[in-house]
Order: structure tokens, then sequence, then C-alpha cells
């Protein structure tokens, strides 16, 4: 259920109301009775926590095992090459 916050014309007292959307928000101000509005909010702050929420979460079976079948090709593609440069032999005179 959201959070609203409404504030009165007459005093200008604000007030946050935690109801269902559904429900009938409030007309009158707790303290002075007057006329309350519902004030626009920014709404609330979305965070994702932990490291490749994207990957983890949001991606296919399909997609995994197709990046597993492409990844395990590469590294078995570059297993049998060296990446060691063979040593330069100097001959002095």
């Amino acid at each position: 259920m959201p959070t609203y916050e409404y504030e009165c014309g007459r005093c200008g007292h604000t007030f946050e109301k935690f109801h269902s959307i559904s429900a009938v928000p409030p007309k009158r101000c707790p303290e002075c009775r007057g006329k309350v509005t519902r004030k626009i909010g920014t709404g609330a702050g979305l965070i994702f926590k932990g490291s490749g929420f994207y990957i983890t979460d949001y991606r296919s079976e399909g997609y995994k095992k197709a990046s597993q079948a492409e990844s395990g090709s590469a590294s078995a593609s570059t297993a049998g090459k060296s990446k060691d440069k063979p040593a330069k032999t100097s001959t002095t005179a």
C-alpha cells in the first residue's frame, strides 16, 4: 500500500496517510478540520543491490545456456595456444 502526503489549505499542516489506492482519501485536516488536498509525491526510490542483478535475475534459461556454451568454446579454442612469446636469443660478436 502506498503512503500519500496531504496538505491543509487552511493551516498548512502536512501529514502522511498510509492507505490503499481504492480507499477513500481524508477530506479534513486532523489539526483544524480544514479542507486537505493530496500533494504530488516523488514516489519511492528503487535500489538494485548486489552485483549482476540484470544478468542473474532477468536472463532466460536459453540465453544462459548459449552464453555458457559460447564461453566454453572460446576457452577451449584458446587453451591450445600459448600466450607466452618465445624468448629472443641474442648473439654477441
